[in-house]
């Protein structure tokens, strides 16, 4: 299924490395740019997360709170986490429902890896609505975060 701008954001509660249990509605109210990735410790989950702790301070001065997914379990995105200094939430999809209710899952990833997230960007707004979606089907490419930008101003 495919996810598309003006869509009800599907809902989820997933955990977070502090083993605590994080839900998009705890978002409601403000903006939430949600990222799946693919697997902690790659090459370019590392650069497209360490823009994002970059720039976090952008999305946040846009009202938006960031969420990262991937399917590696909580302890491994908490080492992930700890060793890069990522300052936003970080949530395990490990039994992969919410990566394939956002339409974000390779069946058949590299390495004969099963049900892996693909790299995606989606901005859901206060109301809980997709007013952004970018599913990528090449793990080598990065999402278009001036677009992240662009569609985040539009909403404040």
């Amino acid at each position: 299924m495919m996810i598309t701008n003006g869509d009800k954001a599907p809902t989820f509660s997933l955990r977070a490395t502090d083993k605590s249990e994080v839900s998009l509605e705890d978002f409601r109210g403000q903006n939430v740019v949600l990222l799946f990735f693919p697997l902690a410790f790659t090459g370019v989950c590392t650069d497209e997360l360490c823009t994002m702790r970059d720039n976090l301070a952008d999305y946040e001065g846009l009202n938006a709170k960031v969420l990262a997914v991937s399917v590696d379990s909580l302890f491994t995105l908490e080492k992930f986490k700890n060793d890069n200094n990522y300052n936003f939430t970080m949530l395990s999809d490990f039994n992969k429902n919410v990566s394939r209710a956002y339409g974000a899952l390779y069946e058949n990833f590299v390495l004969d890896m099963k049900g892996v997230s693909k790299r995606s960007a989606f901005v859901i707004d206060k109301e809980g609505t997709v007013q952004y979606a970018e599913v990528l089907e090449s793990a080598g490419d990065l999402p278009n975060f001036e677009k992240v930008k662009e569609t985040l101003s539009s909403l404040n």
